[in-house]
């Protein structure tokens, strides 16, 4: 395996310094390495060093295998009553005039119009409003599922059911499992911005806080269930704060097993509060991507969101551990491309997504939400293929 001889050559690099080649032993060796470790590879780790290792990784547990999925999103509002201060999607309530309030029946008109499309997900999170709380979201759950019951149900992070659970004056478990009775399937990784208080504090004060996030996720999975996991990083935190986020994660996956995917997300500085916070660079992207795969050892995945970072650098992270660039998303997600990313229409057919992947050498897999192989399209022919129909969402000026 290529992966394996570059790791071998590696640790025969004479220049390579005793720390570095000791994390590199200890991937080899199949062993967990520490916090202060995961900090040193944030200083230290240059660009290849990390991109062997985690492509080690990602080839022992993958091989060339690059998952995707066919989902679109559902954004209910972007309105909302937190201010956090990264966030280019949502409008506080003062500026209504600017967002908008999808009612049920136009949620479900937005699934009504896939019923001939071969998708398999749909994604739904958006802003906090008090109108969107136990009894609708149940109601959406439950409809979406008589109307079609294979459409997997992927919705809500833990800010959205920290807020309606209080106001239910229900507990996480509680309302966690009335969420599953209603036909909640998943849930996505959103609103874990950074766990440290340090950083979170400045962000996100208002939302609910990294113990109760991880709380609400540890419910979850004791009900059997799965969700995702992420992190905002390049903006004010420091190496430290983003390993103490994925020690966080690990401990809870130590415990649980339910998380399935773990997913950076890039700060962008278009339209917020923090536009005088400058991006992070593609190799910074890079070197994330690796860390993450080389530091969460009991994740099965590594995603990169081809519609947040363009899709060229989607086609790099798959040789930086990234195993996964989520899906065909049809145009129907603003989150991104309000907050200043390359793609301002993300759709891609799968047709599109399959050469992406292709075109560096790796193997494409359509997958469900829960990581079944839907299609193996590595030696797969396709006939004419028709481009997406867009469902076009409001435009925000």
């Amino acid at each position: 395996m290529a992966a394996d001889n570059n790791l071998q050559v590696l640790l025969q690099d004479p220049s390579l310094s005793a720390d570095l080649k000791h994390i590199a032993q200890k991937v080899l060796n199949h062993q967990r390495i520490t916090f202060d470790e995961g900090v040193l590879l944030y200083e230290k780790g240059e660009l290849g060093y990390l991109g062997t290792l985690a492509n080690y990784i990602r080839e022992e547990k993958h091989g060339d295998k690059t998952y995707f999925n066919r989902n679109f999103h559902i954004e209910p509002t972007n309105l909302c009553v937190y201010d956090c201060k990264f966030c280019s999607y949502s409008r506080l309530l003062k500026q209504r005039a600017d967002g908008w309030e999808y009612t049920m029946e136009e949620m479900l008109d937005i699934v009504k119009k896939y019923d001939n499309e071969p998708v398999t997900e749909v994604h739904i999170v958006g802003g906090v409003l008090p109108q969107y709380d136990v009894p609708f979201y149940a109601e959406l759950f439950r409809r979406i599922k008589e109307h079609r019951p294979d459409l997997h149900v992927k919705a809500l992070t833990p800010v959205e059911y920290h807020y309606i659970f209080k106001k239910a004056k229900i507990d996480y478990a509680t309302g966690m499992a009335l969420m599953k009775d209603a036909g909640l399937e998943s849930m996505p990784g959103g609103g874990a911005e950074i766990f440290h208080e340090e950083i979170r504090d400045q962000i996100a004060k208002d939302k609910c806080t990294a113990d109760q996030w991880l709380q609400i996720h540890e419910e979850w999975h004791k009900l059997g269930m799965r969700s995702n996991a992420t992190m905002l990083y390049g903006h004010i935190e420091k190496y430290r704060h983003r390993v103490d986020h994925m020690e966080r994660l690990r401990q809870l996956q130590d415990r649980t097993g339910g998380f399935q995917t773990f997913i950076p997300l890039k700060f962008r500085n278009k339209d917020n509060q923090m536009s005088d916070v400058p991006e992070s660079t593609v190799i910074e992207d890079l070197r994330n991507y690796a860390i993450a795969r080389i530091y969460l050892d009991n994740f099965d995945h590594i995603k990169a969101y081809w519609a947040m970072i363009s899709r060229t650098t989607a086609q790099l992270s798959l040789n930086f551990g990234v195993d996964d660039i989520d899906g065909t998303l049809d145009d129907t997600t603003k989150i991104y491309s309000m907050a200043g990313a390359e793609e301002q229409t993300p759709g891609m057919s799968t047709k599109e997504v399959v050469e992406l992947i292709k075109n560096v050498g790796r193997y494409p897999i359509e997958r469900d939400t829960l990581y079944n192989v839907v299609t193996d399209y590595n030696d797969f022919q396709f006939a004419e293929e028709a481009k997406p129909r867009f469902y076009k969402l409001p435009v925000v000026n």
